[in-house]
């Protein structure tokens, strides 16, 4: 149990550094802005929480007091929340109710530190076991640790009824992703905070909950690796979105290729230039793949029997799947019909020598996509065309 909770320090206390040594980078063009300056101070106290707890997890006396890592943990820890939360009112707003709430949250801090130094002396926190600080029924140590417990909480309450309403008053898109994976980690926090009391109680109550005890580390590993990762979206977030956007704009690319390559093969004046296997200038390839496909579904109207309804109900997802899905199985069997009947000129009678796939709106491109999208792949269901 002691190895998965060390790891657990281990892992919150990666993606601190990791985080702080991301933001330093930008510290020659950012550090003149105030909640820069405050960013950084909040992760260099998420990072001394974390590396105390490793060390504390490690049971040895810090410069000679036993159980000092402990007490400067959960002294950062408390620097770190009002820090967090001052963060976050600087994200929202830099008017005079700021600059009131800012000095509220540090006052606040400044007195949960002294009154938890204060109950770590006077319940003798040096000479007490280690395992003293996961719970116990000695009234000023168990005192302590709910106040630490209290401190962590009401942060993550406010923060998660802040980040809604903000979210929505901003138009920065990168701060809207920011501070809704802030409010996720703010909800994984408080469930540490709930696990954590739990374990607390239960432990003064002498009741023994087993491996459930290690559900608090994880809670707050995962919450501070999600929190490290909203303190820096700012910076990584906009890279993230577009290799995001690059990745399914690819994945649209290769599911229309099956479809693209039978039509190419039936009319090989569809493509603007040789086909190639670079993704480069990726958009304007979709763009082209999506004219082309349009292009050779054209020049296959006069071989579409128009009478037929294809294979759909055969070849398509059945009866319970929903009408535009079977619609795709029905044009991709008439597609499929019709390489074939061009490759043996067989023309039928009363072909779709006009219209596109049902007429569909081909000035949304978008919804194009998607509907080719959905061609392609009952196409591949299908089977190559033979």
């Amino acid at each position: 149990m002691n190895t998965t909770r060390t790891l657990c320090f281990v892992i919150a206390a990666l993606s601190s550094y990791a985080a702080l040594v991301y933001r330093l980078c930008q510290a020659r063009r950012s550090w003149r802005d105030s909640a820069y300056r405050t960013l950084i101070a909040t992760l260099l106290l998420q990072c001394l929480t974390f590396t105390m707890g490793a060390f504390a997890m490690g049971g040895k006396s810090l410069l000679g007091v036993g159980n000092l890592a402990i007490l400067i943990m959960h002294l950062a820890a408390v620097a770190f929340c009002v820090s967090a939360q001052i963060i976050l009112l600087r994200w929202a707003a830099a008017d005079e109710a700021t600059v009131r709430r800012t000095r509220y949250w540090m006052v606040s801090g400044i007195a949960l530190d002294v009154l938890l130094t204060a109950l770590f002396f006077l319940a003798d926190g040096p000479g007490r076991p280690t395992s003293d600080f996961d719970g116990t029924s000695e009234p000023l140590m168990l005192t302590y640790l709910l106040v630490f417990i209290v401190s962590q909480a009401v942060p993550c309450v406010t923060i998660y009824r802040q980040c809604g309403p903000y979210a929505r008053m901003t138009d920065n898109a990168t701060l809207r992703q920011a501070l809704r994976l802030l409010s996720v980690a703010s909800v994984v926090l408080f469930l540490y905070c709930t696990a954590r009391t739990v374990n607390i109680l239960t432990a003064a109550a002498g009741v023994d909950i087993g491996a459930w005890k290690v559900a608090a580390s994880v809670f707050s590993a995962a919450g501070i690796v999600l929190l490290s990762l909203s303190l820096t979206n700012s910076s990584w977030g906009p890279s993230a979105t577009r290799l995001l956007e690059w990745s399914r704009t690819y994945r649209t690319y290769r599911a229309l290729y099956p479809l693209w390559r039978d039509l190419y093969e039936a009319s090989p004046d569809i493509a603007l230039e040789p086909p190639g296997a670079s993704v480069s200038d990726l958009d304007y390839r979709l763009h082209r793949r999506v004219v082309e496909i349009r292009d050779g579904w054209r020049d296959l109207r006069p071989y579409i029997d128009r009478t037929a309804g294809g294979r759909g109900g055969a070849g398509g997802p059945g009866g319970e799947a929903d009408e535009e899905l079977r619609q795709a199985f029905t044009e991709a069997a008439q597609i499929k019909q019709a390489l074939l009947a061009k490759r043996t000129g067989t023309v039928p009678h009363d072909s779709k020598d006009a219209g596109d796939f049902d007429d569909r709106d081909t000035d949304n491109f978008s919804a194009e996509v998607a509907w080719l999208t959905q061609v392609a792949a009952a196409y591949s269901k299908l089977g190559t065309a033979s």
